[in-house]
């Protein structure tokens, strides 16, 4: 275990994260808030520590997979706890644990909240609170490896496998830095894209700047009691749009950008998640229409929600848990499905998905036709072994995950949709779930120790699992 470079990169971390808190800064310069200086000491805090780390600099800065995996798990940790510190010190969320629910449901870009006025927060709290969507939408050492000369390129990809999401990840470009730098500027211009058209809608800055980080980190919190319910049509229709095309595999745009339209829009994965979007609102906007004045207005919903919820960002613009047991069902199915590979989103992914049906779709042929040799496809191109076999665990390892953390905040005592969806929605870091954890509802009502689960759930599933539960590996210490 290289120890030292570990240490080093998490000394980066803080200092990237002190820097990040001179934002809220100057907004509660700007609104002359005094929760300014709570910030400006969790800043310097982080400074300080992060300097501390990087003031012996490794002799070795190669890496391998136990290496990288653990240093995106301590990473994100780190920033969670140094970032929940703000919300202590300023008194918007003076408990430690809720703190820390609220900082890790932010850069994992859930959107659960414990939170049950959130207009009584502080301008420049409730732009940190929003920020973290942004910041860990795309991945705090994402955006490290586009900005810094860290030697060893090689084992650099090993730092990017643990933290992107998806069964497999490859390089966009020669060098790992080219490919985060692309993944970044692609990022950064729809975001700005996306506040600029809601600016057009006369949507106030604040409000499309704190919009845009969640719809971007597809994160999901509102900056509104009633998150985007009060919002006009045309406001509502932007964010559904920019929600489902934070969700595609960013992939598809780098190819789209090289001029390259027919291999961006023949990805499978990319295809099957328009189609399971198009089915989901059509039947939906069947089902809910009578509760609407018009047709219309019922798929403007059922989109937005679909949007929302497969996507992992978890705005809202209604009550769904009002709706009829249809669309409520598919949305929880929703919830598991989650966004593309590669993309800002959450969940188990379409591609994963893919790679399971094509599995079964193999064994059945074998068992029909003992002798054949089938080779399992995916865009024209052979799976590796490798990427169907850890597809495979991730599945087994996120069941289990999933059924112990029902089985432990169901000791709670509430109703066991509740427990279900809110597990559901912290593991595929959706947000909101049903009953008591909907829309209107916030995970308040959990206990401490249930808190800690669903903070773990939020970011097991942010981290695709293995990383934070190689933490737990007495191997992963040792010295090989």
């Amino acid at each position: 275990m290289n120890v030292s470079i570990i240490k080093y990169i998490i000394g980066y971390v803080l200092v990237s994260e002190g820097a990040f808190m001179a934002l809220p800064c100057i907004l509660a310069l700007i609104y002359r808030e005094s929760d300014g200086w709570s910030f400006v000491m969790a800043g310097l805090l982080c400074l300080f520590l992060g300097f501390l780390l990087l003031r012996k600099k490794p002799k070795n800065r190669f890496f391998y997979v136990r290496e990288g995996f653990v240093t995106v798990a301590l990473s994100w940790i780190v920033l969670s706890i140094m970032g929940s510190v703000p919300f202590i010190t300023t008194g918007a969320i003076p408990n430690p644990i809720d703190a820390l629910f609220e900082t890790v449901s932010g850069f994992t870009t859930t959107g659960a909240s414990i939170l049950t006025d959130v207009e009584a927060l502080s301008k420049s709290v409730m732009f940190w609170r929003s920020f973290t969507h942004w910041i860990g939408g795309m991945g705090v050492l994402v955006l490290l490896l586009s900005l810094l000369h860290i030697k060893g390129n090689g084992s650099l990809i090993n730092l990017m496998r643990a933290e992107s999401p998806g069964p497999s990840v490859s390089k966009l470009a020669p060098t790992i830095r080219s490919t985060a730098k692309i993944l970044y500027v692609i990022y950064v211009c729809m975001t700005l894209l996306e506040i600029v058209l809601l600016l057009l809608g006369k949507m106030p800055l604040f409000d499309a700047l704190t919009i845009s980080f969640g719809t971007a980190g597809t994160g999901g919190f509102g900056i509104k009691n009633d998150s985007m319910a009060s919002y006009s049509s045309y406001l509502q229709i932007v964010v559904t749009i920019f929600m489902i095309l934070f969700g595609v595999n960013f992939n598809a745009y780098f190819l789209i950008l090289r001029k390259k339209f027919k291999q961006a829009f023949s990805i499978e994965e990319v295809r099957y998640y328009f189609l399971i979007i198009l089915v989901s609102i059509a039947v939906i906007s069947l089902v809910i229409q009578d509760m609407y004045g018009s047709f219309g207005e019922a798929v403007k919903h059922a989109a937005f929600q679909v949007g929302s919820i497969i996507t992992t960002t978890g705005y809202a613009s209604t009550d769904f848990n009002l709706w009829p047991e249809v669309p409520r069902t598919i949305l929880v199915l929703l919830m598991f499905v989650g966004a593309c590979a590669g993309s800002t989103g959450g969940g188990i992914k379409v591609s994963r998905l893919l790679i399971l049906v094509k599995t079964i779709r193999k064994e059945l042929h074998i068992l029909i036709h003992p002798r054949s040799m089938k080779k399992l496809k995916m865009d024209g191109h052979p799976l590796e072994h490798e990427v169907v076999r850890s597809t495979n665990v991730f599945l087994i390892a996120y069941v289990l995950i999933f059924a112990f953390s029902v089985l432990l905040v169901g000791f709670d005592g509430h109703d066991l949709v509740t427990n279900f969806t809110g597990v559901a929605a912290t593991l595929n870091n959706i947000g909101p779930g049903l009953e008591l954890v909907g829309p209107t509802q916030n995970f308040s009502v959990f206990s401490g120790g249930a808190k800690l689960v669903l903070t773990f759930d939020m970011l097991a599933g942010r981290l695709e699992l293995f990383p934070l539960l190689l933490l737990f590996v007495p191997d992963t210490w040792k010295k090989f």
